[in-house]
């Protein structure tokens, strides 16, 4: 079997699943020092042995179990994250670790880019790349801040649908207006100044309007005016950009 970010689990349960691997292990173990290792086969006499059938264990909690043959297990995890438990040192004896390159973000970037229909990739994905690395430098460090393929992937979704949406446009428009559009509203006022200077000197002289649902902003000033409260711009640009953050987002948060 395969565990996906094993870590994820609470350290009591990770416990747990260390005295229960270990029962497999050491069936597997004892099968393994049997003749044959369990299996079938033929001695120096000549003489030919069957392999050993139904081999159970005890498990962890005393219930016999069958042992299956070749059962392996498998775990991957992401250390250092948040809501990751650190693993017991019971549970890593029975594990060999192995050490996962960091993927190239700037190749990954291209090759979406151009599935979103981008002709410009390499040249975009470079800059994009550029971006997020200095961000990831520059910025303050908040919990809220995320910089990783999961939110690289949602602004290239963002930008592929601008693009398809009307013919003609100019890609570093189009992949500005994503990057500025669904970065501002997670960014915190004291670090708007350098996100807004990076993403001004990667993309020289380029600075689109914000692209604007009229018809949606006009429901959000009825029903403002309806709740008895005073229509004022930032307050649509807010929820504009929260409507926009939902369309993309599993989950959001709103601080304030």
């Amino acid at each position: 079997g395969c565990f996906d970010e094993f870590n994820r689990l609470v350290p009591e349960v990770l416990s747990v699943c260390s005295v229960q691997y270990k029962c497999v292990t050491d069936a597997q173990k004892r099968k393994a020092s049997s003749p044959g290792r369990g299996l079938d086969f033929v001695d120096k006499d000549g003489v030919k042995h069957d392999a050993i059938q139904n081999y159970k264990f005890i498990a962890a909690d005393g219930v016999e179990m069958p042992l299956e043959e070749g059962c392996s297990g498998f775990i991957t995890m992401n250390p250092g994250y948040i809501g990751r438990a650190e693993l017991p040192e019971s549970l890593k004896a029975l594990f060999r670790p192995i050490t996962v390159m960091v993927p190239d973000r700037q190749l990954i970037m291209e090759n979406m880019l151009m599935a979103e229909g981008f002709v410009e990739a390499k040249m975009l994905a470079k800059k994009f790349a550029s971006l997020y690395y200095l961000l990831e430098d520059m910025l303050s460090p908040q919990t809220h801040y995320d910089w990783g393929l999961r939110a690289i992937k949602s602004v290239l979704v963002v930008a592929g649908s601008l693009l398809r949406a009307e013919e003609g446009q100019d890609e570093s428009d189009v992949l500005f207006r994503a990057l500025r559009d669904f970065n501002i509203p997670k960014i915190l006022a004291a670090d708007m100044v350098i996100f807004m200077g990076l993403l001004g000197d990667l993309f020289i002289g380029v600075d689109p309007p914000r692209k604007r649902d009229m018809a949606f902003e006009q429901v959000i000033e009825l029903c403002t005016v309806e709740m008895g409260l005073t229509v004022e711009d930032d307050f649509t640009l807010r929820i504009v950009q929260l409507s926009e953050l939902l369309a993309i987002r599993h989950c959001i948060v709103l601080m304030g």
